[in-house]
């Protein structure tokens, strides 16, 4: 590839526009003259070594990441290779120091990061470290944020359609997104402009480098003193090393020219031995230097900072310390190279032991992606459980993200697999609440009606006929499905307020009625001790004259404590006792109590509570009929037994109690119609009155 074409794709990965890149002052074409000579030099080069690794929590070949998903390391199988990783990353520390910085920032694990943490820690990088030291990492964190929003969006796209959208209408707005892109554009633009005011800088340098070596290439023809020739050597060495960074793309070329022009040099030095041997000397005690450092890195455990020096190693190696004689020329290179392959070796050992692990993660991976996939195929068929599956979907995604890398190799099929059954999942759980939908619907047509008899009852005053069916319509409101979500909140509301309002007004009322049942109490226990004291005298309709009052007092005073409401019971149980001392019948004395009803309904004049208490003695008649049909029924099944029997005995007992209890209750139900038959004429007197007083008025 010719050197122009090279800086032209140097300048292109800066992101620079290409009038930014036309050469100036004929630089460009300078360049390519004087590094046509190098294709020769490289056939001198010794055999190469292997590079440290960069940046991160581990020693990860940083050009050789696997893509967004996962992905293994790359594995260097020869020496050359790993040489001319150490030259590239060379290059690229050479043309900005800064550029070193970019070994000491941690390489987290992009792939298991959500998108918000993601977007978080890109704008952490921008904002503190240097733009040019970050490349490799904001690259991570796009490619991982990319894949994941790509697949997000996906599912929100599905998810849109199984809602009945049209797939051209769909749109959705990410503020994540929005926020990725604002930092993303943040970063690129520190980017070039970095680079902009860089490359001006590195075409000088360049420049001065090539008039260097053309100097240097010069020395060789020069007509002078010896000692003369060797001080402007020196003097262009140490030009060379203050001469500043040059562009990547040709820092390793520029060097081996030199260093092929160097040699020439001291091979033309020949004729003064004592220079050039002195300084043989010098460069092979610093290189012996060198082999030993990287010969002791062997037992650092700290693989990052073993590769680190390496690099650093033959950096100098290369750069800072010129040739050593031909008889040593091939032993130090060898020790050097040595002591590179035993670091070589324990890159790769760690290799290996990252590919069991990666395999470990694929299997893990393949385990997840099969329980999701089971799930997929086995989509609930009610709200509750689909909604448990969505959560352990969720779950086993995580899990999937957070399992970390499997080999490169199966990346690509591992992320396809896994979206799929992902999206196999959501479709089948869209086609489920599609057709919820019309369930849906219908519910709510169900709940508008509860809502609507809710309205209807929070102001009732009929407690005892209200509270149930009020407690009625809660229960079933809760046995009835999901509604469409913007119809959920909305009707609830109304609903609960309906409900809170008449259970409001209906505690507020018990709260009052709690004192007024204590006082009945108090008033009833008095009662009862007057009862309990009564004295029967010889005027039998005078003391049943006196029982009815007491009857009646004991209706005005109305309910007491559910916990006291047996007292009714004492009461009736003396009462009894005491109409039968009078010779009065069970059914009499019942009927004297009920009239006591009878006075009240009628004083109400409430023609729903009379409805109420007539359909409550129908009810009775009906239970009692309905009790001696069964007991005679079961006499038919003693035909052949003895009345003495106990058996039959009871049972004839019960019938006839039974048809005691059914006259009562119909003579009730007669005094009752009685009751209302008065009412009905009174109403109609009334009417035929005030249609009199109408046609007299008329007159």
């Amino acid at each position: 590839m010719s050197e122009d074409k090279k800086l032209q794709e140097n300048i292109e990965e800066k992101g620079q526009t290409t009038e930014d890149s036309t050469p100036q002052n004929g630089v460009e074409t300078q360049e390519s003259a004087q590094l046509s000579d190098v294709k020769e030099v490289e056939k001198a080069e010794p055999p190469k070594t292997e590079e440290p690794e960069e940046g991160g929590d581990q020693p990860v070949a940083s050009d050789k990441e696997g893509t967004a998903e996962d992905g293994d390391v790359q594995n260097p199988d020869n020496t050359e290779d790993v040489l001319e990783e150490i030259d590239e990353n060379n290059a690229e520390d050479a043309e900005d120091t800064d550029n070193e910085h970019r070994h000491n920032i941690p390489m987290l694990d992009y792939h298991s990061m959500s998108m918000e943490n993601l977007v978080g820690e890109l704008q952490r990088l921008v904002r503190n470290e240097k733009v040019q030291a970050i490349k490799k990492h904001v690259d991570g964190i796009k490619a991982e944020f990319d894949l994941k929003f790509q697949d997000f969006i996906e599912q929100k796209k599905e998810d849109f359609i199984a809602n009945g959208g049209n797939e051209i209408d769909f749109r959705y707005n990410s503020v994540t997104k929005r926020q990725f892109n604002e930092v993303y554009a943040d970063y690129r633009e520190k980017r070039n402009q970095y680079y902009k005011n860089l490359e001006k800088d590195l075409k000088n340098n360049l420049k001065k480098r090539l008039e260097i070596i053309e100097e240097l290439k010069g020395l060789v023809n020069v007509e002078e003193d010896m000692n003369t020739t060797y001080k402007t050597f020196k003097d262009l060495q140490e030009q060379w090393r203050n001469a500043g960074p040059v562009p990547r793309t040709h820092y390793n070329d520029v060097w081996r020219t030199y260093q092929h022009h160097v040699e020439i040099f001291y091979d033309f030095l020949h004729l003064n031995r004592e220079l050039r041997d002195l300084d043989f000397k010098h460069n092979l005690a610093e290189k012996e230097k060198l082999i030993k450092q990287a010969e002791a890195l062997a037992t650092e455990p700290d693989l990052n900072k073993v590769f680190r020096e390496l690099q650093i190693l033959h950096k100098i190696w290369k750069e800072d310390i010129g040739p050593v004689g031909q008889e040593h020329r091939d032993e130090i290179w060898e020790r050097f190279s040595n002591a590179t392959k035993v670091l070589h070796q324990r890159r790769q050992d760690y290799y290996k032991q990252l590919d069991a692990e990666y395999e470990k993660n694929w299997e893990r991976k393949q385990v997840i992606i099969a329980e999701i996939a089971h799930l997929a195929n086995n989509v609930a068929n009610n709200h509750k459980g689909l909604q448990q599956q969505i959560k352990k979907v969720e779950e086993l995604r995580n899990d999937f993200f957070g399992a970390g890398k499997v080999p490169r190799s199966k990346n690509e099929k591992t992320w396809a697999e896994f979206k799929e059954a992902v999206r196999s999942f959501n479709r089948n759980k869209n086609a489920y609440y599609k057709n919820l939908k019309k369930e849906q619907q219908e519910n709510l047509n169900k709940k508008r009606a509860l809502l609507d008899l809710a309205l209807s009852l929070k102001d009732s005053e009929d407690y005892d006929t209200t509270t149930p069916e009020m407690k009625r319509i809660q229960a079933e409101w809760k046995k009835i499905g999901h509604v469409p979500r913007k119809y959920s909140d909305k009707i609830w509301k109304e609903f609960k307020s309906a409900c809170n309002h008449y259970f409001d007004r209906l505690h507020a009322l018990k709260n009052k009625g709690q004192h007024e049942e204590e006082e009945n109490l108090a008033k009833k226990e008095a009662c009862l001790e007057r009862l309990k004291a009564l004295e029967l005298s010889d005027d039998r309709d005078a003391d049943l004259q006196r029982l009815k009052d007491f009857v009646a007092e004991w209706k005005s005073y109305g309910r007491v404590p559910f916990r006291k409401k047996n007292i009714d019971q004492k009461f009736n149980k003396i009462l009894d006792a005491l109409f039968k001392k009078l010779g009065v019948s069970h059914q009499d004395a019942e009927l004297i109590k009920y009239g006591n009803k009878v006075q009240e309904l009628a004083q109400a004049e409430n023609e729903r509570a009379i409805q109420n208490e007539r359909s409550f003695i129908r009810k009775k008649i009906e239970e009692y009929k309905g009790e001696i049909r069964q007991l005679e029924t079961n006499l038919q099944f003693f035909s052949n037994a003895s009345e003495d029997n106990p058996l039959v005995k009871d049972v004839i007992d019960r019938v006839n109690k039974h048809k005691e209890a059914l006259a009562t209750w119909k003579a009730k139900l007669k005094k009752l119609n009685i009751l209302e038959n008065s009412m009905n004429r009174e109403a109609e007197a009334t009417e035929d009155e005030e249609t009199e007083d109408t046609d007299e008025a008329t007159e």
